[in-house]
């Protein structure tokens, strides 16, 4: 086999990947955490057999899920984060744009961090939800602690703090989103306004690496 014939071949099984997980998606929006293998087979047009060849298990497929989604989303902080605008409104931004994008897919979220929901029903044992939801708080705690580092001068334990602090704010976003998602006790706006003044202590004082408006 030639480099071309490789080079088709691993571009067909990307857009076939992507296909799948599009079809899966949709029966995600549709289903929340009760999402099954079958389901999304039918709706991609293929056998279960075929589903698994290309994810191994549903781990698999929420995995490629997971970084689906959670790549679409840091996007969209980032952009948040980097808006020309003061810190304050930049905070309050980033806190939205995570709210927004819960609210406005409430399915794909519980089916990415409570997918122990639909499991029991569909027979998927040993779906251990910690092992595939943790990572996703994970990264995006170390997505965001890199950006404090880059942006703010905390001293000589900037490293240390921006770390504490991507996690900190990271498991805030996600424990407050889950409880205001399930009991809608306010506002959306009304939750970021809490939250953000949450954060306006330190992190309001805190002198800028880059001179100019910072984090």
């Amino acid at each position: 086999m030639n480099t071309t014939q490789r080079t088709d071949q691993q571009t067909s099984a990307e857009r076939r990947r992507r296909e799948l997980l599009e079809a899966a998606d949709r029966v995600v929006l549709r289903d929340g955490p009760q999402a099954s293998m079958n389901a999304i087979a039918a709706e991609a047009g293929i056998t279960k057999p075929i589903l698994y060849r290309h994810f191994g298990d549903k781990g698999g497929l929420y995995a490629a899920l997971a970084k689906r989604h959670t790549d679409a989303l840091l996007d969209s902080l980032r952009a948040a984060l980097d808006a020309p605008a003061d810190r304050r409104e930049r905070v309050e931004s980033t806190l939205d744009t995570y709210l927004a994008a819960i609210e406005a897919r409430p399915q794909v979220y519980r089916f990415l961090m409570h997918p122990a929901e639909g499991s029991a029903a569909q027979g998927d044992q040993g779906f251990d939800v910690g092992k595939h939801s943790a990572p996703l708080l994970r990264r995006m705690g170390e997505e965001l602690a890199q950006v404090i580092e880059e942006r703010l001068d905390l001293g000589p334990d900037t490293r240390r703090l921006a770390r504490v602090w991507g996690h900190g704010i990271v498991g805030m976003m996600h424990a407050a989103g889950d409880w205001w998602l399930g009991e809608r006790p306010c506002s959306r706006q009304e939750l970021v306004r809490s939250l953000a003044d949450l954060l306006w202590g330190r992190l309001a004082a805190a002198g800028d690496r880059m001179g100019g408006p910072g984090f």
